[in-house]
């Protein structure tokens, strides 16, 4: 082969590698996309441990989080068997094994990769409350049971505690608000925005030792105890919320009879106007004033019988509420609730929950009805003979059954002259859920606590299109194979020289 035509040959060489080369570089610079993997799911656990019973919630959210507050969505409820944790007073360890069903439920809701990164709380409330005040060292000890039954299984335990009033208030009021969207929003676009126009509501829980409201109020706070101060999807948020402690449900019945007793003189059969005609109750004095929320006379008989006989007077029912209500102590005047407290004029929607719901839903008042209406059914309600009243609800407990009567009179009580909703009386709803979720304290608390879980960092990658990398690595190929050819021709010598 002649030099000049070896030269061509080199130069033609040179030149598709050059190519080649070029062309592979601009594949691999060009029409870079990239692309948003999914964020993990992450999980969390929170045991409401009420007085009267315990119920286990799962909740879930993507890792990224909107302003540092999760998307949170109720994924899976589970009801402790038996009564509340405060009830395990003779057998504290009994309280730890009660969560076992309900923590095996949510072992086998999270995934295996996740139970280890999963925090678990554990929130007691009213009763709990109680029973410290009574005796510290017995709950102590029921919380260090429970907290042993959780530590035993594979989730990232944070701890069990006795939440205060305001707390439990503050966060049934974020539930609420959160998921009737009035935080944040997802929009058709894809987006999550604050709602400009959603007005926020007020929240209503009658639990059975213990009722709260907790609401914002038009004008600022005036008694700083009285103030919850949060910020979630990065705005602030001042709030007015009150607990009444030994004003829940079951103690409000349990002062009512107390106080029926107090009053009966000697007697050891007394009448109950709050219960229906032909329903009769036994109970000792012991088993009468075991409850740190009624005091105790100072000389009596614990194993002494008493018997309530019903008597279904609507009428006297009624006017025996302000009896266990104080409507009159209060230093704040005209801003009052009840029991002394300091309460600012009630403002906006409000959402009943809880035992408001469960009484108004036996009466058919839910979730709305006008004042006249619910007024006359609670009337024709407590009027009915127990034999007429147990032949219409032969599935209803009788215990259940008994109080539905007292427990609508306290509602009315503390609503309209506690709260003060005589006016505003069509602004309350009475209602269990909300987008399939239970309204309680616990998703708010969940919500509060994602404030603090980091979020995962941007799970983004980078690439290019499947056909592009195909091109690119062929001229790449083709490039290197071109090369060879160089290097043979540069270094294998023509045989005739």
């Amino acid at each position: 082969m002649g030099i000049q035509m070896k030269a061509l040959l080199l130069g033609a060489a040179l030149a598709a590698v050059a190519c080649t080369t070029i062309i592979a570089l601009i594949l691999s610079l060009a029409n870079h996309q990239t692309l948003d993997q999914p964020y993990s799911t992450q999980y969390g656990i929170v045991f409401d441990a009420g007085s009267t019973h315990t119920a286990l919630f799962l909740y879930q959210w993507l890792g990224n989080k909107e302003n540092n507050t999760g998307i949170v969505s109720q994924k899976q409820s589970c009801d402790v068997d038996d009564d509340g944790i405060s009830s395990y007073v003779q057998n504290p360890p009994a309280a730890g094994e009660s969560l076992k069903k309900c923590l095996d439920v949510a072992k086998a809701a999270v995934p295996v990769g996740a139970r280890k990164t999963t925090p678990v709380y554990l929130g007691a409330t009213a009763g709990m409350r109680l029973l410290s005040l009574q005796n510290k060292s017995l709950a102590d000890s029921i919380l260090v049971e429970v907290t042993k039954t959780i530590q035993s299984y594979p989730f990232d335990f944070r701890g069990a505690r006795i939440l205060s009033g305001m707390e439990e208030g503050a966060y049934g009021w974020i539930t609420i608000n959160y998921l009737l969207e009035r935080f944040i929003k997802h929009t058709f676009e894809g987006q999550w925005i604050h709602p400009n126009t959603g007005k926020i509501l007020g929240a209503l829980d009658l639990g059975g030792s213990s009722t709260q409201i907790a609401f914002t109020p038009k004008d600022p706070v005036k008694n700083p105890d009285s103030a919850f101060n949060l910020q979630l999807y990065g705005y602030k948020y001042e709030l007015y919320t009150q607990s009444y402690l030994c004003y829940g449900k079951d103690q409000a019945m349990r002062k009512l009879q107390v106080y029926l007793h107090k009053t009966a003189g000697s007697s050891s059969v007394i009448s109950h106007p709050c219960y229906h005609a032909g329903y009769n109750l036994n109970l000792t004095l012991d088993d009468l004033y075991n409850s740190p929320c009624v005091v105790k006379p100072s000389n009596f008989n614990p194993k002494a019988t008493v018997l309530f006989t019903g008597t279904g007077s609507s009428s006297l029912c009624l006017s025996l509420m302000e009896n266990i209500v104080n409507l009159t102590d209060c230093a704040y005047s005209p801003d009052c609730g009840f029991n002394g407290a300091y309460q600012p004029p009630v403002n906006g929607e409000f959402f009943a929950f809880s035992a408001y719901f469960y009484t108004f839903e036996f009466l058919g008042l839910v979730p709305k009805a006008p004042l006249t209406r619910v007024l006359s059914t609670i009337e024709t309600h407590c009027n009915k003979n127990w034999t007429t009243l147990t032949s219409e609800n032969p599935t209803i407990k009788a215990k259940f059954l008994r109080d539905y009567c007292a427990s609508a009179h306290y509602i009315m009580t503390i609503l309209l002259k506690g709260y003060k909703f005589n006016s505003t009386w069509d602004q309350i709803s009475f209602e269990k859920q909300v987008a399939d979720t239970d309204i309680g304290w616990t998703l708010g608390y969940m919500l509060n606590l994602t404030n603090m879980i980091p979020s995962e960092r941007s799970r983004a990658v980078t690439g290019v299109a499947h056909s592009q990398w195909a091109a690119q690595i062929f001229f790449i190929v083709f490039a290197l194979f071109l090369s060879l050819i160089i290097i043979a021709i540069l270094f294998v010598r023509d045989p005739t020289h």
